[in-house]
């Protein structure tokens, strides 16, 4: 009897030991449908960056970088503001993250598109983030009254415009009607019957000319027109360029704090009043400000950077004040006016709308 329990016994630690070992493979190997979202790297759109030259060397490079015309003088920050994604994790991390209360736990297909490899999400961010700095740039300059001008920015292939419009055609009226942003563009195509001609005023080079395109149903409005070209507001000075360098960061959340620093950059005075500014939110070209994902994180990772101010979308306004980090002051901004106006009053002292 005794042989037959030490038996059971050693048998008992034996199956509780495979238990243990194949729980610790599960809990530290097998990854989970999840993942991780906390505060991210936050980059001072006035500062430099280290970049890593194809020869090894790494060397500081301007954030926005301006030439071509003259420059003003900045101080302060106005650092746009990211969300980490840590992907992979294991059961154990996962619940390490989750329980230290920095992260937040997200199913992984509301992050990333199931349908969609890695390789693509990526890309798409890059695309997301070519097109806000466009779109930093063409806000900051109408916003400063610097020429601009429309141009075709993007053909459907085998579209109505494929084989009559040319990337960089500048758009001067559609259908009569005078066009400068892309929004006027989308509208007035829009405002096409489908099947009847649409005739076009562009330029193209150098040479005015007036071309006729046929729109076809829009696929989200059967009675809307689409002619499968998109427009783009873009820089009309041959003397001024102006380029971004925001690393691997994706994604159109830096819009706003990107045409902030340009503004900055090519007008009169301080926008910062040297002062720690952070902020995120999208930009159209007509300075519209758009909502962003993952509003506490930024916060966050801002007051830790050292932030006093952060710039907030109007629609993240109440969540962002839901878990304000102290000593941090939430701005609520609409409109890339409604940013430089709240900066200017800081730097005045006087009170600016807040969340």
């Amino acid at each position: 009897m005794m042989l037959q329990a030490r038996y059971r016994r050693i048998a008992t630690v034996a199956v509780t030991a495979v238990v243990l070992v194949v729980l610790l493979l599960l809990g530290t190997r097998v990854p989970v449908p999840y993942v991780a979202l906390g505060p991210g790297p936050t980059l001072n759109t006035l500062g430099t960056a280290k970049v890593r030259e194809p020869d090894g060397k790494v060397e500081e490079r301007p954030i926005v970088s301006i030439q071509g015309v003259p420059t003003d003088k900045t101080s302060g920050n106005l650092n746009l503001t990211t969300v980490s994604v840590t992907d992979n994790l294991s059961l154990f991390e996962a619940m390490g993250m989750w329980v230290s209360g920095e992260y937040q736990l997200q199913p992984r297909d509301r992050v990333y598109d199931p349908d969609k490899s890695t390789e693509e999400v990526q890309q798409e961010n890059v695309a997301q983030m070519t097109g806000s700095e466009d779109d930093a740039t063409a806000a900051a300059l109408r916003f400063l009254n610097r020429p601009t001008k429309l141009v075709i920015g993007s053909l459907t292939g085998g579209g109505p415009s494929s084989d009559v419009l040319k990337l960089g055609d500048q758009v001067i009226r559609v259908a009569g009607t005078p066009v400068s942003t892309s929004e006027e563009f989308a509208t007035a195509v829009s405002k096409a019957k489908p099947g009847q001609p649409l005739t076009l005023d562009i330029v193209r080079g150098t040479t005015p000319m007036t071309v006729t395109v046929t729109p076809r149903r829009d696929a989200d409005d059967q009675n809307a027109g689409d002619i499968g070209a998109q427009g783009s507001v873009v820089n009309a000075d041959p003397a001024l360029k102006i380029t971004y360098y925001v690393g691997n960061i994706g994604g159109p959340s830096a819009g706003m704090m990107l045409s902030l620093a340009v503004i900055d950059l090519l007008s009169p005075g301080e926008l910062t009043h040297g002062k720690f500014i952070a902020g995120t939110g999208t930009i159209s070209d007509t300075g519209e400000v758009g909502v962003i994902g993952g509003i506490t994180h930024k916060t966050r990772a801002a007051r830790d950077a050292g932030a006093t101010v952060f710039l907030v979308p109007d629609g993240n306004c109440t969540e962002a004040a839901s878990d304000r980090p102290d000593g941090l002051e939430l701005v609520k901004v609409d409109t890339l006016q409604s940013a430089v106006d709240s900066l200017n009053a800081l730097g005045q002292g006087r009170p600016v709308a807040q969340c």
